[in-house]
């Protein structure tokens, strides 16, 4: 994976804490047998959320590739991510 700042971590694990919450009270609704509606709508957000925190990541790739790689492995990082990106 890219490198990331520690403030980047920090903040994709709190993404990815809030999306772990979220899975957790969808879980919940369907043990209490919440409306199709209201269950939809709570995986509709947390893939939302873990949308998000791909693509953070991917910005991370791209930034790495276009940094510290030269103009041709820089191309074919960020096609590969562009590729990763079209695959969410």
């Amino acid at each position: 994976m890219a490198t990331t700042t520690d403030k980047a971590q920090s903040d994709l694990q709190v993404r990815l804490r809030r999306v772990e919450g979220q899975i957790r009270g969808i879980i919940g609704m369907l043990d209490d047998g919440k409306p199709c509606e209201e269950v939809i709508t709570q995986i509709l957000a947390a893939r939302a959320g873990m949308d998000r925190v791909a693509a953070e990541v991917l910005k991370c790739s791209v930034t790495d590739a276009l940094e510290a790689g030269t103009s041709d492995a820089a191309r074919e990082s960020v096609l590969r991510a562009i590729t990763l990106l079209t695959r969410v």
